[in-house]
């Protein structure tokens, strides 16, 4: 019963430290997240730098890369703090009093068609609660969200990974758009006509070539067929303006479009070849309920997104 087993020689508060760090990966963020000053976050990574015997994060561009060790450690943490905070009596969450920090994942389609009234109810019913945005690949953002350096993840994951689950917020579909004067509509869309066309991709790709799963493509392989994609973009919202002017044609969700003011010089085709409809779900730990923060901001997230789903079926 000595060393690291007696923990009444340890100050476990320092995990609470270890988990902001591994979330942030930013001692300044950090320290903001937990009301702390940075010399007192610097001083608290380095006793549990020597409390673990390794560097747990290290200096990377833009912040703090954590070591294969504090990978390792960051499931455990979280499980840890959830139970003894539950223990503790910690676990209440009271949306109009909490100064809880959230990190959600989801690309700049979602903030078009979720973000704008999860905000407002938010700042409505929980003014001191913050919350970060940011943009991975699917497979980045369900490894984080199990890992608990993330909350939610927002997107379309055909292939739910495993340690996560996926609550559906609504069904979409697919449409083509293109310049309104493009050859490929004189007289209707066909099938072939849409494999002839040079096509523009939205992917959100990491250097490792994340999310190179494409329903689009799939299907087109079902039937036998394939088109040339001859430029991949990061980002959904001006993808439907950048193909106005030159031979692209752009298959992209159908809210992308429904959402924006209209553009008389794009035209929008339903797709001459059967895709089937796809869940834009909302991917969580599997306790993510018994964590009353998380609990509460899937329910926001949900309802903001029933609104969404109305618009949609009025269409």
């Amino acid at each position: 019963m000595h060393g690291m087993n007696n923990l009444r020689g340890i100050d476990l508060n320092l995990l609470v430290v270890l988990e902001a760090l591994l979330a942030e990966r930013h001692v300044t963020r950090a320290a903001t997240r937990l009301a702390m000053s940075q010399p007192a976050v610097s001083h608290a990574l380095a006793r549990l730098r020597t409390l673990l015997g390794d560097p747990l994060l290290e200096r990377a561009a833009g912040g703090l890369r954590p070591t294969p060790r504090a990978v390792a450690l960051a499931p455990v943490l979280t499980e840890s703090l959830t139970l003894a905070r539950r223990v503790v009596g910690q676990g209440a969450f009271e949306p109009s009093e909490s100064r809880r920090h959230f990190r959600v994942s989801m690309s700049d389609y979602g903030t078009l068609v979720v973000l704008p009234r999860l905000m407002r109810a938010m700042r409505r019913l929980a003014p001191h609660v913050t919350l970060d945005v940011v943009q991975l690949s699917r497979e980045s953002a369900a490894a984080r969200v199990r890992d608990g350096m993330l909350d939610l993840a927002l997107g379309v994951f055909p292939v739910i990974p495993t340690g996560v689950v996926a609550t559906r917020l609504f069904v979409e579909r697919f449409v083509c758009v293109g310049d309104r004067r493009h050859r490929a509509f004189r007289g209707g869309l066909t099938l072939a006509r849409y494999c002839a066309a040079p096509h523009a991709l939205v992917a959100v790709r990491g250097l490792d070539g994340g999310d190179a799963l494409n329903e689009i493509d799939t299907a087109l392989a079902a039937i036998g067929r394939t088109r040339r994609v001859v430029t991949v973009w990061p980002h959904f919202l001006p993808a439907p303006r950048l193909v106005l002017g030159t031979d692209l044609l752009l298959t992209i969700a159908e809210r992308t479009i429904a959402e924006q003011a209209p553009d008389p010089e794009l035209a929008v085709h339903a797709l001459p070849f059967e895709v089937a409809p796809f869940s834009f779900v909302a991917v969580h730990r599997p306790d993510a309920l018994e964590d009353e923060g998380r609990s509460w901001l899937l329910q926001q997230v949900m309802a903001a997104s029933r609104v969404a789903a109305k618009r949609g079926a009025r269409r």
